[in-house]
């Protein structure tokens, strides 16, 4: 999802908020977001998609009153399980189980379980957490999930389902007036068949009796996405997710020689800036090569936009960075320390992409809560004005499938 709206925002040139550096590539998490997070060259911003915990108080302040809020939320078990194997070096809760057993965990969670321990945000209903919720809730305040649940649905217009993800990019390409084009992608941050392990029913129930407010989020988030989808009309819905993914298949082949592109390991990836961020020497995350000679140097705009399809997220949000800070020299240098001050600029989301909406023009906020997750914000045509009151990637990079 970020590498869509990062080249949205490329092809209408339009700002991205990115971290400072000391936050590395995301805003600082699991810190609350804070606007002193984003970087100075990337103010004001018309978007922001990198991963954070979401401060609806601080992420208002910095983006357009009429920012679109979007978020993405994964199945509690299968999450669960990425997190379980994704973290196990970095997350003390996880790494004191013996053998790292995930069936050893869940049969007693508070046995290696520490709610302020480092990293213990991935132990326990991380997608909770990520959204400013309180993970550690007991599953018996049914009125603290019930709220919690009505505020991100007040928030946020659009909870995307990362199972349903097809499905869920129709529905944001409605809503924002996108295209077709817009909406293309490749799957990023994916573990091996060999990294993964299948549940049981048994250990998915005890997930998700572990993980209650993010089961409650999901199923609600869920179960709603249908109905939208449903009033989109289902045989329409299907039709463009037909369309997406033979556009994808159509740039695919022309991005790799007229054939499909092989999943490889980072040690397998020549391009070393394509290779992919490893957790552990234990889970392999794949990426996708291309021609070294064609990274480099001249390349012609289709070239580019096979190259960016395919950056992973470290990467891409290390470029993206380098040329909004050049853009915003150019524009700085002339002018006076008063004048730059990135507070004191109106801002505004211009993007007459559209024909039939040039007249308005809102923009859209992403945070995503991690495996498939992230912050993003993109800005939208509106076909009327709408101010909303109200933020979620690959973490370290996180963990997608």
């Amino acid at each position: 999802m970020q590498n869509i709206v990062f080249r949205f925002a490329e092809h209408n040139n339009l700002t991205v908020a990115l971290p400072v550096p000391s936050c590395n590539h995301q805003f600082c998490y699991p810190t609350s977001f804070k606007t002193h997070f984003v970087h100075p060259h990337t103010l004001p911003p018309n978007i922001i998609s990198s991963h954070m915990r979401f401060n609806r108080t601080e992420v208002q302040w910095l983006m357009p009153n009429d920012t679109f809020y979007i978020t993405i939320l994964r199945e509690p078990g299968s999450m669960f399980e990425s997190l379980f194997s994704y973290y196990n070096q970095y997350c003390v809760s996880f790494k004191s189980v013996p053998n790292a057993s995930l069936e050893a965990f869940l049969e007693d969670p508070w046995r290696y379980y520490r709610p302020l321990e480092k990293n213990s945000m991935y132990a326990r209903n991380t997608l909770t957490f990520d959204l400013g919720g309180e993970k550690d809730r007991p599953s018996t305040d049914v009125a603290y999930a019930e709220a919690f649940v009505a505020e991100v649905e007040r928030v946020f217009p659009l909870v995307m389902i990362t199972e349903y993800f097809d499905e869920s990019l129709v529905l944001l390409r409605h809503l924002l007036n996108w295209d077709l084009d817009d909406i293309i992608y490749v799957k990023h941050n994916m573990r091996t068949l060999s990294s993964k392990r299948s549940l049981t029913p048994d250990l998915s129930a005890k997930i998700r009796a572990w993980n209650s407010l993010d089961a409650r989020l999901y199923d609600h988030f869920n179960a709603s996405l249908w109905r939208r989808l449903s009033a989109l009309g289902l045989d329409c819905v299907a039709r463009e997710v037909r369309l997406l993914q033979q556009a994808q298949e159509r740039l695919m082949r022309s991005c790799f020689g007229r054939r499909m592109p092989l999943l490889k390991s980072a040690a397998q990836i020549e391009n070393k800036s394509l290779r992919p961020w490893q957790p552990s020497a234990k889970v392999n995350i794949v990426g996708y090569d291309f021609p070294v000679n064609l990274s480099h140097g001249f390349m012609s705009q289709a070239q580019e936009l096979c190259l960016k399809l395919i950056l992973p997220e470290l990467q891409y949000t290390k470029d993206l960075l380098h040329s909004q800070s050049l853009r915003y020299r150019q524009r700085h240098q002339h002018r006076t320390p008063q004048q730059s001050h990135p507070f004191q600029q109106s801002i505004h989301t211009v993007l007459p992409r559209h024909p039939q909406v040039r007249h308005g023009q809102q923009s859209a906020v992403a945070p995503g809560p991690a495996p498939g997750n992230g912050s993003t914000s993109t800005p939208k045509p509106a076909a009327e004005t709408r101010n909303q009151t109200t933020q979620p990637g690959p973490k370290s990079s996180q963990p997608g499938k």
